[in-house]
């Protein structure tokens, strides 16, 4: 079957989405657009047969769902993330520096490559909160141009760096942003918004990278972008509910924000975004409690989150005989301890799924001596007790400010979601 290159829609919504924000509202518009019709949190929800839904929390969250046109015995569900390892912006950033710059003061947010973000193009993006006409207004904030740069400290002055100096974030990771030196970042946001900027009252903002995604390698292979980890997985996951009519199945998908930084906020996998949407979906459809429970028990997640790929200067970090690459299908996840949800039942019901569509698929494992993270998968379940498998695409460099994935990949899971949904 011929492969359809789906890279334009990808990095179009890579563009648009340089943190969970803005990728929420980039989902939202699509979905719009789509005939999806938006529930909030704080009003009763009216659901219908064969129409098509999405509730979002903190605009950096979504679930959105379709309802089959019969009675549905389950949900099939899949799980993405919305956010991407970055640098967080302080409070009172402005730091002078001998009258020669002003840089910013930012933390961490999640476990990047630190060194993968010097010397590149950078921007800000996020969301601000103002006072207008006595009350708090909230607006996105993404500045599209080249604005800052983490400038790396010359070999000359450093011997040291080559030899896997340890950089420190608090000194070395922060970004200069003028030689104006009465610039503030306030006078910036203020500008780009038209407001005064003491109408200001809090803001989230957040560095990205300005880097463009392309195509590389001599066959034209692969893809280098930002945020592979986890857009790529996210972007299939809505292509798929996109293209997609349920027939038995409730078909859902969850976009979370904070898995990397552990998921434990009001939006995040380890909230009750999903519990609390699952049993106000099965309300409005006038199912009580025991059909609510009856229904999980017939429901399958997909919780789709990047692999490692084997790596070509490191080969020895990858499992024996599980040796993921590019190109050559989903990554099936497993851990024995769970890290990975994936058992006995739901990759079976994967592995079928893929063989009965032609589409390829690999495994992965940890090497045994090296530590896996947690997933969405794991988290989500511990609050709604359905089966689910850990899957991804594979890529290399994972966290990374740009990362490395496989071309044709995303074909096979936009039609591995397709499909599912389609159940």
């Amino acid at each position: 079957m011929e492969k359809k290159d789906w890279t334009d829609g990808l990095f179009r919504m890579i563009e648009e989405s340089p943190v969970s924000f803005q990728t929420v509202d980039y989902m939202k518009k699509t979905l719009l657009a789509n005939g999806f019709l938006e529930l909030k949190e704080g009003e009763t929800w009216e659901i219908k047969k064969k129409q098509s839904y999405f509730v979002t929390r903190n605009d950096s969250s979504m679930i959105c769902f379709r309802i089959p046109d019969k009675k549905a015995d389950g949900f099939h569900l899949i799980a993405s993330h919305t956010d991407s390892p970055s640098f967080k912006i302080k409070a009172n950033p402005e730091i002078t520096v001998e009258k020669a710059y002003v840089k910013l003061n930012v933390e961490k947010y999640g476990g990047m490559i630190m060194s993968s973000w010097f010397d590149r193009p950078l921007s800000i993006a996020g969301r601000v909160f103002y006072e207008e006409d006595g009350k708090i207004v909230s607006e996105l904030l993404h500045i599209k141009r080249n604005l800052l740069v983490i400038p790396n400290l010359a070999i000359h002055m450093n011997r040291e760096i080559n030899q896997g100096y340890n950089y420190n974030p608090q000194v070395d990771l922060l970004p200069i942003l003028t030689q104006e030196e009465d610039m503030t970042l306030y006078d910036l946001i203020a500008k780009e918004l038209g407001i005064q900027k003491e109408q200001i009252l809090s803001d989230e903002l957040f560095l990205y990278v300005r880097q463009s995604g392309t195509i590389l390698g001599a066959g034209k292979e692969w893809i280098l972008s930002p945020r592979l980890d986890d857009l790529q997985c996210a972007y299939a996951a809505l292509q798929g509910i996109l293209g997609a009519m349920p027939q038995d199945k409730i078909a859902l998908c969850a976009f979370f924000d904070n898995e990397e930084v552990g998921s434990g906020t009001k939006q995040g996998a380890d909230s009750d975004f999903l519990e609390v949407t699952l049993e106000r979906l099965c309300m409005a459809l006038g199912l009580d409690a025991q059909e609510r429970y009856c229904i999980y028990s017939n429901s399958l997640l997909l919780s789709a989150d990047n692999a490692h790929a084997l790596h070509p200067n490191h080969p020895e970090k990858c499992d024996l005989t599980n040796r993921p690459k590019m190109n050559r299908g989903i990554v099936l996840k497993y851990h024995g301890a769970q890290k990975y949800t994936t058992d006995g039942y739901s990759s079976a019901f994967f592995i079928k799924l893929c063989k009965d569509n032609n589409i390829p698929y690999q495994t992965f494992l940890n090497r045994s001596d090296l530590a896996g993270g947690s997933t969405l998968g794991n988290i989500s379940t511990a609050h709604v007790s359905i089966p689910s498998v850990d899957i991804g695409f594979a890529q290399l460099a994972m966290h990374s400010a740009v990362e490395t994935a496989g071309r044709w990949d995303l074909d096979s899971g936009i039609e591995l979601f397709t499909r599912f949904f389609q159940m």
